[in-house]
């Protein structure tokens, strides 16, 4: 079982630790991405050693969805836990490529809505050993509100939120307390998104950034061409942590998901093994919270959909979702 205090304990490390993260690019540059960044954990683990009273919603959160997954072993709520999420979004544009379509926005929201509900079509490959424990449909769907276009003349940005307002340039975010707001830049360097967990819900820079070549699918940029870059950074928004824990043989506080030495790149072949606590074993490199390419990520787990409803449960801290 993998526990909430030594989920702490790890972000704790993680801010000890994350100095000399190359993997990670923090200042603004133009660079191309070679193989998936993602800041959010490390950037929470900022906030977190910042702010004692994001810590405590942080503890909250996490013990209010512990009871949720073991109230709904224990057949004690109903397992629905559905919700529509109204989506908000923030364009930023220099060039015509970074002007994204309405329509490769409507395709982003359908590939979320597929990922989100386990109807996308590569949920085929997903391995007989993982079949039993696959999320299925979390009860989570998107639907755009509005989008909002403002041209820029900044050739690069980076993961301090400036996007997220006007007086830095970017778009401030429509009432983020009830609506899901995406900003979509041009170039982050060697980050594809990054993402604000539940504690953040309400707050000005609470959403989701993906850089524009890894929006969508039409146009996207190979291998994150299939728009999961936006899965990955919503699960994080829904209280999804990256699944080997940003840790040695961390935790992602979630029970079915295998333990694994560290993140997964490119397209691994199945079964990877990995070794953790002198045991061996088959690793769910396809979930959505590793860092493998696009073509190789196709689940979640159904503790990590346990999560995913509690955090939009009446009682939890996106409930505001709800209330649009």
């Amino acid at each position: 079982m993998k526990k909430l205090l030594f989920g702490v304990f790890t972000l704790g490390t993680l801010i000890a630790c994350n100095s000399n993260d190359s993997t990670e690019t923090l200042t603004e540059n133009t660079s191309i991405a070679s193989r998936r960044s993602c800041p959010s954990e490390k950037l929470r683990a900022e906030r977190l050693k910042s702010d004692p009273k994001l810590m405590a919603k942080y503890i909250a959160n996490e013990e209010k969805a512990n009871k949720f997954e073991q109230a709904l072993k224990l057949g004690r709520i109903n397992a629905d836990g559905s919700v529509d999420i109204p989506v908000v979004v923030n364009v930023l544009y220099r060039t015509t490529s970074e002007n994204v379509s309405d329509a490769r926005i409507a395709e982003q929201i359908a590939v979320l809505n597929a990922d989100f509900a386990g109807t996308n079509t590569d949920a085929s490959k997903i391995p007989t050993e993982f079949s039993t424990i696959k999320a299925g449909d979390t009860k989570v769907r998107f639907h755009l509100i509005k989008t909002v276009r403002k041209a820029t003349t900044k050739t690069s940005w980076s993961t301090n939120d400036a996007m997220k307002k006007s007086s830095t340039g970017g778009i401030d975010a429509t009432s983020p307390a009830s609506y899901f707001n995406l900003w979509i830049v041009g170039s982050m360097g060697g980050v594809l998104g990054y993402a604000t967990f539940p504690e953040s819900a309400g707050t000005a820079v609470d959403g989701v950034v993906i850089a524009a070549p890894y929006f969508g699918k039409t146009g996207a940029t190979s291998p994150f061409n299939l728009g999961r870059t936006a899965t990955h950074e919503v699960g994080h928004y829904l209280n999804l942590r990256h699944i080997w824990g940003d840790a040695t043989c961390g935790s992602d506080l979630v029970s079915d998901t295998p333990t694994q030495t560290s993140e997964n790149y490119g397209k691994p072949t199945y079964p990877l093994y990995n070794t953790c606590g002198g045991v061996k074993r088959s690793v769910m490199f396809m979930n959505y919270m590793d860092y493998v390419d696009d073509a190789a990520m196709f689940m979640f787990s159904a503790g990590q959909k346990a999560r995913i409803q509690a955090t939009v449960a009446s009682s939890g801290p996106r409930a505001g979702l709800r209330v649009y």
